[in-house]
């Protein structure tokens, strides 16, 4: 018992797992930038990094090839305390490199729990306007909303995944079924014609517009628009089925109105939204190019600030390198459509103060470390001029 023991603590305190891992690390790094290419940013992350391993798909079976972040970070930073706890004695000459360990193993941590915890959306605001939700640039739900109390709308959302999956929906507040008859990723709108067949959609806007699946984009300067055939199934009959769309810029998609139970509703497919408990108002929007060109030189947005909760009540100004951070989010400004609409990328992440503690530490660390050296150099030099 003691020597299994012995070597399974010698396998994680061994250099040879450090040098094997950073070398896995580094394999790790190098695939995933050539299939940015094809994947993109956002897809090469869950892909290659926040996974404990890379999956390939042989035919229809999810083959694991490689190990993930998640697997070499993981053992990484427990090789790394694991070495430290087994063979690091501190000392005062040791302080620095001390230091720069912690800071290190900060980093890792940092990175799972943004893994875990980082949730990205997007919040559009034209003049005027007076928003108090964020939307997701990825991720889409199926909202079905009761309209029949003009002071409010009672919203039911079903995350895409649920859709994807294709199993019956019953929500307690729903007096019916939802039945998903296809759901496409991608999709492209066509109207129908005398020979584009029979439609999955029984009513709406489906039964004049034919929706074609595509294959899935990851390309950065695309975006997937996810298509559904969505069937209402009540106590005694089927009241139809719908095509839902996620509506875009140029292919506006309005939800569909229809009546049951004595109540009016709306479906449509839209992009997955965050609620807050304040509203942002756009003052003025102010896109400021260099002199002669259409290059951007700074975007900045004035807005107004209302929280009935907390009674705030203020104007902030969000510009390039200028978030601004309330209630646990931070805003920055992403970019913008038109001239006079502002686009907000909404990033929520408790743990984003790990990695700049852990830089300071890390710095900290080599600093104190060099200068005791340098120190200790300094003093033998001078020993060594005396004693001549």
């Amino acid at each position: 018992m003691n020597d299994v023991f012995r070597q399974f603590r010698d396998f994680f305190v061994s250099l040879k797992l450090t040098v094997v891992l950073l070398i896995l690390g580094m394999i790790l790094v190098f695939a995933a930038t050539l299939d940015q290419v094809n994947l993109g940013i956002w897809a090469v992350q869950e892909k290659y990094f926040r996974s404990f391993f890379v999956m390939w798909r042989v035919g229809e079976v999810p083959v694991p090839v490689f190990p993930g972040g998640y697997f070499v970070g993981g053992l990484l930073l427990l090789n790394l305390i694991a070495a430290h706890v087994e063979r690091f004695k501190f000392t005062a000459r040791k302080s620095g490199i001390f230091l720069t360990h912690i800071g290190l193993i900060l980093l890792l941590i940092g990175e799972l729990l943004s893994g875990l915890w980082q949730q990205d959306f997007q919040m559009k605001i034209g003049e005027g306007e007076t928003k108090n939700y964020a939307e997701s640039p990825r991720l889409n739900e199926l909202a079905i909303t009761d309209t029949t109390d003009a002071a409010f709308d009672d919203v039911v959302a079903i995350p895409e995944a649920l859709i994807a999956r294709g199993d019956p929906i019953q929500h307690p507040k729903l007096p019916f079924k939802v039945v998903v008859k296809a759901y496409y990723p991608n999709s492209m709108l066509a109207m129908r014609g005398a020979d584009s067949g029979p439609s999955l959609a029984t009513t709406g806007i489906g039964q004049r517009v034919a929706a074609a699946p595509q294959p899935p984009t990851y390309k950065p300067d695309e975006q997937n628009i996810p298509s559904a055939f969505i069937e209402l199934v009540g106590t005694d009959a089927s009241l139809g089925t719908w095509l839902v769309r996620v509506p875009t810029q140029d292919t506006p998609f309005p939800p569909q109105t229809f009546s049951y139970g004595g109540h009016e509703w709306k479906i449509g497919l839209r992009s997955l939204r965050t609620y807050k408990p304040f509203a942002l108002t756009l003052l003025k929007f102010n896109h400021d190019v260099y002199p002669g060109t259409d290059i951007p030189k700074n975007f900045s947005s004035r807005l107004h600030l209302t929280n009935a909760e907390s009674h705030d009540d203020r104007e902030v100004l969000i510009y390039m390198n200028n978030p601004l951070r309330y209630s646990g989010l931070t805003f920055y400004q992403a970019g913008y459509d038109g001239e006079h609409t502002t686009v907000l990328q909404v990033v929520r992440n408790p743990s984003w103060q790990l990695p700049y503690i852990a830089c300071a530490l890390m710095s900290l660390g080599l600093v104190i470390q060099f200068c005791i050296h340098l120190f200790a150099f300094i003093g033998k030099r001078r020993t060594a001029v005396a004693s001549a």
